[in-house]
């Protein structure tokens, strides 16, 4: 994709989920190789890469990572009532994982290439029942959107990572999403799922 910087290096969080920019996950974390990565955020004020568990899992061996994935930033902090620590993160940008490798201590490092940002886009008139039932997926699944104002449900960009969010999907599905560089496309690719949740 056009307009790349240069390549970084992040360390990654491989999961079997999909983080979107914008977008929120509480993570529960116990293995020592995610310990010391929240400790090394938390000491630099830097941010980590979420990507889809494309073979392996969560625990363990390292899995393999999606190539696209989202930048995730630490905004909370809580222990759980098995004393495990648990941390909420905000998603930021998106990247393309360009190469990986595997420290000592199995933590996966990503050299990663930014994506732009997405252009902002009006939702145009024709998927204003998206924006409709967002609102009603809003009030019964996430509380934490409630007080989004008026003029993000007009940005096609945000009211596609959050139907994303929010739709009972497949991760495959959720992965192609987060690819999806335009975001009027999302917004159609939602549309055309849609039926599939219908009672018939």
């Amino acid at each position: 994709m056009a307009g790349r910087s240069a390549t970084d290096e992040l360390p990654l969080f491989p999961l079997s989920t999909v983080l979107y920019p914008g977008g929120r996950l509480q993570l529960r974390i116990f293995e020592p190789r995610y310990l010391a990565l929240v400790r090394e955020c938390t000491r630099t004020d830097s941010g980590f890469g979420v990507c889809l568990i494309l073979a392996g899992r969560e625990a363990g061996a390292p899995a393999l990572p999606a190539a696209v994935g989202t930048r995730a930033r630490i905004v909370d902090f809580h222990h759980g009532a098995d004393g495990l620590l648990g941390i909420t993160v905000a998603g930021e940008r998106r990247f393309r994982v360009a190469r990986t490798r595997v420290r000592d201590d199995g933590l996966l490092r990503g050299a990663v290439e930014w994506w732009p940002d997405e252009p902002k886009r009006p939702v145009p008139v024709e998927f204003a029942l998206l924006q409709a039932i967002l609102g009603r997926l809003v009030e019964g699944m996430a509380p934490a959107w409630k007080d989004a104002p008026r003029e993000a449900y007009d940005d096609a960009g945000w009211l596609g990572f959050r139907l994303a969010e929010l739709l009972p999907l497949d991760n495959e599905e959720r992965q192609r999403l987060l690819e999806l560089a335009e975001p009027v496309q999302r917004l159609a690719e939602l549309r055309d799922i849609l039926p599939r949740f219908q009672k018939g």
